[in-house]
Parts: C-alpha cells; sequence; structure tokens
C-alpha cells in the first residue's frame, strides 16, 4: 500500500491486527508499517504518536460493541450489550484493560456511551442509579474477562488434570470445602467456567430491577 493509501482508519485497522496477532506490546509504528508495507515515517501523516493510535484502537473496540436502543427494553439491551462485548473482548483481550483508561475518548467510544446512559434514562433509571447500574455491569463484563481470559486451563480435559495434579498435592483433611467444590461441581461433565457469565449478568440485572422499581 503506497503512502497515498493510507487512512487513519486502515491505520488503526492494521494496529488492531498486530495487537490481536502479536499481544499489544509487539505493537509499534515500524509493525504496523510493516503490516501495511510501508515506512513508519509516513503513519505519522495521520495519526500523532503511538498514544494517538492506540486511543484509535480503543475507539474502534467500542464502535464493535452492542449500542443499546434508546427507548428500548433495557433489560433486553443490556444484555445484548454485554454478550457483544464480550464476543468483541475475546476477540481482542489486548483491549480489556484498556477500554476506559484513555483521556483522549474518541467519538465512537462517547457514542457507547451515550447509547447505554440514554436506554437507562428513557427506562426511568435516575442519574444517581444510572451510574450505580452502568459502573457494576462494567465491572461485571471487563471483571469477567480478566478472570475467563487468565484462567490456567483451556476446556474439560484440561481443567480436570488441573483439578487432579492440585488435589494429589493437598495433605489429606484439608480443605474440605475445595475438594467439595472441585470433585462435586468444577469438575463434573459439563462444567464450563464461562457459563457464570450469564448467571452474573442475571443477578446484576435482577437487583437492577428490583433497585428500579423502588426508587
Amino acid at each position: 500500500m503506497g503512502r497515498s493509501g493510507l487512512t487513519r482508519a486502515s491505520i488503526v485497522a492494521a494496529a488492531v491486527g498486530v495487537a490481536d496477532a502479536e499481544g499489544v506490546a509487539a505493537l509499534s509504528m515500524r509493525s504496523v508499517g510493516k503490516r501495511l508495507g510501508v515506512e513508519a515515517m509516513s503513519l505519522y501523516h495521520h495519526v500523532a504518536n503511538k498514544e494517538d493510535l492506540l486511543d484509535g484502537m480503543v475507539d474502534a473496540v467500542f464502535a464493535e460493541f452492542h449500542a443499546p436502543e434508546v427507548g428500548g427494553a433495557w433489560r433486553g439491551e443490556m444484555r445484548a450489550r454485554h454478550h457483544s462485548a464480550r464476543a468483541v473482548l475475546k476477540k481482542h483481550p489486548w483491549a480489556v484493560g484498556m477500554m476506559d483508561s484513555r483521556r483522549n475518548a474518541g467519538f465512537e467510544t462517547l457514542r457507547h456511551h451515550d447509547a447505554v446512559l440514554g436506554c437507562l434514562r428513557e427506562a426511568g433509571f435516575s442519574l444517581a442509579l444510572t451510574g450505580h447500574a452502568f459502573a457494576v455491569l462494567d465491572a461485571h463484563l471487563y471483571g469477567f474477562l480478566v478472570q475467563e481470559l487468565s484462567l490456567a486451563f483451556d476446556g474439560e480435559q484440561d481443567l480436570a488434570e488441573l483439578g487432579e495434579q492440585i488435589l494429589t498435592a493437598l495433605p489429606e483433611g484439608q480443605l474440605p470445602y475445595f475438594r467439595e467444590f472441585t470433585l462435586e461441581h468444577a469438575l463434573q461433565p459439563g462444567y464450563d467456567f464461562g457459563d457464570e457469565f450469564e448467571v452474573g449478568l442475571e443477578l446484576l440485572l435482577d437487583g437492577l430491577a428490583a433497585r428500579l422499581e423502588g426508587s
């Protein structure tokens, strides 16, 4: 691609590709330029520096989230937003710790936040309850992804091997509740830590619905 074909959007997309493939630690103007087939210096006609590039990358990830419909059924919209965001962040795991960390938020970031706020406000949430809802939902979303993406096992078989390794190393008769949970729940056929995402979300939505009804 020649310099004349470069755009900010194409540069950001290439940077997201680098981060997806190699992690954000591998991101540099040089690595992005290499992916695009241009010299790194040509990127500076469209992005100011690496921080500007990171701002654009986070904005691009927010653009992939489901934006709740203002005036729509808040519970369904928040559920759709939560599930879409989880799928997006599993595709872009480098972004999990960066989503609300950028000081120069882009338009897509602000548009998404406006949609969440608008959906809750139009559903009757007070300003304070809107703030509580947004905070607790994001805490669940991002917190769960941190756990899910850093699990020490991958799939049932790997979990079974890890569980056996841990239990074998435990002193006999110690940690009875850990043993019970591991043997009678986590190591049972069909167990998937990812299922806890939906359970936690529904608990939060139930709590918010009760708080809304009582306000």
